[in-house]
């Protein structure tokens, strides 16, 4: 057990200083623990308590009235049915399901004054964002069903890029209200979003302990996640569309048995920080049968940042993604790059991706730290992929090469990775792997995969990494090896 856990003297100083010496000692659970409801739950009809469901209406309070009520009953049903409900935030409670029917469409209101600065987590660090417009804490038993839509109305919150816009997009972006910066490049939601993102960029970097307060002058840049449950138990998301969020998707963090099944997560491909579902720092989650479009990464998994996340310590961890069609997005099955609590146990399989960046994509830094193990991938088709079929890179956001430094608790790991039966019809690069001069990635087994790119890629700072019956179709180009020990493969590196 040891051997296997610790193959390396780096990684046994790194797993010693960020306390998951006991990696593997809890027993996987690849079906979560299903919300426990009544087989025939009382009722809550929103239209009961006064929705109109016009679309002008706000049906806000009504809408609050029928959770409220189910909640003082001790549980049940909140029935949504055909129409669309203009509201603000909602929050869910315990033993409840939050239900969808056919044809019923729940459009977030685009006033952010309605979300009130909170205290929340943006790209792995405590902060102040305003209230996502699905949020519960510290519930359990909760589910959201049916097959209605959620929609956050998050073009009226994004700073969007012209680049990113078709000319007839722009101009009705612009016509829309907002503000252009000085070199009319990029459309902000007021003047306020415009003159705040230095002021923002320089509070988040500081240490001390936010105060919402602090953040009153740059709400307009707090975006939200659509969906946030933190510290839940039995989540499970079954049927519905979420879309058009101000950022993030679907966001569980520090949550237990979740599970996500039969969704429609979009993101325009424009929206910044569109990632579609983020698992964060959860434990027991099974993704299935689900379709994502994002504006970032598809499916990513995530675990802190930085000192904040080591010190938290709660690693994402057993993970199942399964039968699920990626679109677009930067990457479709990511891990990282806050990763600071740990990544370990997760099977990914029988998985789609047409017209992603990167198709399998592993991320991290200098000063994350802690360990990305025991990764499974399989049974994946991937097309049109426009950067790498797989990518472990750790020098994200980094340019060049940097020399070897100490190996610390900020020294990030990546081990035991396994990917089989990979297609993919079409990538810029096959293959990316790589790792730190003072902590190669290490123990890579690539089996039956068959990749069609315009180059190999590289394998840089690896070790022990085993390639077999793996076709490369690149033309003339070769996959480059450098710094790296124990490369093996069954057959030559490039198929003409």
């Amino acid at each position: 057990m040891i051997a296997r856990l610790f193959p390396s003297t780096a990684c046994v100083l790194l797993a010693a200083a960020t306390g998951l010496n006991a990696i593997s000692a809890t027993a996987r659970a690849d079906d979560p623990k299903l919300p426990e409801m009544a087989a025939s739950p009382r009722q809550f009809n929103v239209r009961d308590f006064g929705a109109v469901g016009d679309g002008k209406a706000v049906d806000t309070a009504a809408i609050r009235r029928a959770i409220q009520a189910c909640a003082d009953a001790g549980g049940g049903q909140v029935v949504v049915p055909a129409g669309t409900y203009l509201s603000g935030p909602l929050q869910l409670r315990s033993n409840l399901d939050f239900h969808m029917e056919a044809g019923a469409e729940i459009l977030f209101s685009p006033n952010r004054m309605d979300y009130d600065l909170v205290f929340g987590s943006f790209e792995g660090k405590q902060t102040v964002i305003c209230m996502s417009p699905l949020t519960a804490d510290g519930v359990h038993d909760v589910s959201i069903t049916g097959s209605g839509t959620f929609d956050g109305h998050g073009d009226r919150w994004r700073q969007t890029k012209r680049s990113k816009l078709t000319p007839a997009q722009w101009n009705e972006l612009v016509a829309s209200g907002g503000v252009l910066d000085q070199r009319e490049a990029t459309w902000y939601p007021s003047k306020e979003a415009l003159e705040g993102v230095a002021g923002l960029a320089k509070l988040r970097a500081g240490d001390a302990p936010p105060r919402i307060e602090d953040y009153q002058p740059y709400r307009d840049l707090l975006r939200p996640p659509l969906l946030q449950f933190s510290n839940c138990q039995r989540l499970l998301l079954d049927g519905p569309t979420f879309r058009n969020s101000p950022a993030w998707n679907l966001h569980p963090i520090l949550c237990e048995d979740v599970t996500i099944r039969n969704v429609t997560a979009y993101n325009p491909e424009y929206a910044q920080n569109g990632d579609g579902i983020d698992i964060d720092s959860c434990r027991n989650v099974l993704v299935a049968d689900s379709t994502i479009d994002a504006g970032d990464d598809a499916i990513c998994l995530k675990s802190g940042r930085d000192a904040e996340g080591r010190k938290l310590g709660r690693p994402c961890e057993h993970i199942t993604i399964t039968r699920c069609k990626i679109g677009t997005g930067h990457g479709g099955i990511s891990i990282g790059s806050e990763m600071s609590g740990g990544v370990r146990d997760v099977r990914v399989s029988h998985c789609t991706m047409d017209g992603t960046d990167t198709g399998v994509r592993l991320k991290t830094t200098r000063g994350r730290g802690n360990v990305v193990e025991d990764i499974s991938v399989s049974d994946i088709t991937m097309s049109h992929i426009n950067q790498s079929a797989i990518e472990f890179n750790m020098y994200y956001m980094i340019k060049g090469t940097p020399k070897a430094e100490p190996v610390g608790e900020g020294t990030p790991c990546f081990r035991n990775i396994q990917l089989t039966r990979i297609k993919c019809e079409g990538a810029a690069q096959a293959i990316i792997i790589r790792g730190l001069p003072e902590m190669p990635i290490e123990s890579i087994t690539i089996t039956d995969a068959d990749i069609v790119a315009k180059s190999a890629g590289e394998i840089t700072y690896a070790k022990d990494v085993t390639l077999t019956n793996v076709q490369l179709h690149t033309g003339n180009s070769t996959l480059k090896i450098e710094n790296s020990q124990g490369v093996k493969s069954d057959q030559p590196l490039v198929v003409q």
